[in-house]
């Protein structure tokens, strides 16, 4: 049950950082990968600095001194939080299945939605990410692991703000999976009005299933389902390994794809079709199957990758593009982080290329294990962690 905090003072949190286990949502497998050499490709990411983007802004605000956390509350394993256009709420899941109403100020006592009896919870299983219709806030959409351990995604009415039917459930896909861990997880609507959904390989480690290049199986792809009619699931991409988190603004897609045991990586490119992510020939930039060296012809090629051993990296946790009006210094900066990592990292994707990478850990500190990020109704940047909602705030002298 969430703990509000009674003062919503700008605090700088220092965590201790906290390694991976099993209880960890988007974890990578832990079996480490080949020693590899660099795929063929021009491809090139620039390497994270530590210096601010300029602070100077046309408005009337201060200077940008730093960013830092606020914490609005705490709660058991949050996974995502999202907006509900028109108001001041937002609603926060957790991955035991139940979903929270937010103000702005407190999250409240009572769901909003408990469907955790249908729940596997426990790892990467239970209930991964929601979203409302673009167009009609009162159908709310679920990903989520039943007790079977399999995928599951489904529209749930909310006759209002604070109250979804579970008994209203209409089930649009459901995925048998092979093991319990790569179960993806992000659901968002596209600019055509269909639903996508990031599905992991099937689990285990190394693909050991063979799906992520195999296009006879929506495992280890990006997924689309239509939610008038017949969902008509679609491999939209593939050659995904654990797409925990992507980001759809307009027409481009950010997607956080989990890595094996040496590199996380963040791929950022047009949202169209039939494109193959590398998975398992490659592991970020680097040959993975075979080792010795690799084909990439055809593969669409992380913009940033992290090498583990980097600052604890071990799962990257996506990330959004921020459009909020509290800090116009970052206006069009993807945020990411790290579940072992704990930092948080940034850059803008301008003319097919990654600029003004920023690591922002020195000033906001290590906030332990990240799960998801989210925004408010302002466009306001969160972040969750296993057990706190976390706001993220100018500080300006």
């Amino acid at each position: 049950m969430p703990v509000p905090k009674s003062a919503l003072a700008v605090i700088l949190i220092v965590l201790v950082l906290a390694a991976c286990d099993d209880g960890a949502a988007p974890v990578a497998t832990t079996q480490p990968a080949t020693t590899a050499p660099p795929a063929s490709s021009t491809t090139t990411t620039p390497a994270t600095t530590t210096t601010p983007v300029p602070t100077t802004t046309t408005t009337t605000l201060r200077p940008l001194s730093a960013l830092a956390y606020e914490e609005v509350a705490r709660i058991e394993f949050p996974i995502q939080m999202i907006p509900r256009p028109g108001t001041a709420l937002s609603y926060v899941a957790s991955r035991d299945g139940r979903i929270w109403l937010y103000d702005g100020e407190v999250v409240a006592d009572t769901p909003v939605l408990d469907i955790s009896a249908r729940v596997r919870s426990g790892g990467e299983q239970g209930l991964l990410s929601i979203t409302l219709h673009p167009e009609d806030p009162s159908r709310l959409f679920a990903h989520y692991s039943d007790n079977d351990g399999d995928t599951v995604v489904s529209e749930i009415s909310m006759p209002t703000e604070s109250s979804a039917d579970p008994g209203t459930e209409r089930v649009l896909l459901t995925v048998d999976q092979p093991a319990s861990n790569h179960n993806g997880g992000m659901i968002q609507f596209g600019p055509d009005g269909l639903l996508y959904l990031g599905l992991g390989d099937g689990g285990g480690a190394n693909d050991q299933f063979g799906n992520a290049q195999n296009r006879d199986t929506l495992l280890g792809g990006l997924v689309t389902l239509s939610v008038e009619g017949d969902p008509n699931p679609t491999l939209f991409a593939y050659g995904l390994r654990n797409p925990w988190r992507f980001w759809i603004e307009g027409e481009t897609i950010y997607i956080a794809d989990v890595g094996q045991g040496s590199f996380e990586e963040v791929s950022v490119t047009e949202l169209a079709p039939d494109l193959n992510f590398g998975w398992p020939i490659t592991e970020g930039l680097h040959c993975f199957s075979p080792p010795s060296g690799c084909d990439t012809g055809g593969i669409t090629l992380p913009l940033v990758e992290v090498e583990h051993g980097d600052s604890g990296t071990c799962s990257v946790t996506g990330g959004l593009v921020y459009r909020g009006q509290a800090i116009p210094e970052v206006a069009g900066h993807y945020f990411y982080s790290d579940y072992c990592g704990g930092y948080l990292r940034s850059f803008r994707y301008e003319n097919g290329s990654v600029v003004d990478q920023t690591d922002w850990t020195g000033q906001v500190g290590n906030a332990g294990d990240v799960t998801s990020f989210g925004v408010d109704p302002a466009g306001e940047l969160y972040l969750t962690t296993t057990d706190a909602l976390l706001k993220v705030v100018p500080v300006r002298g």
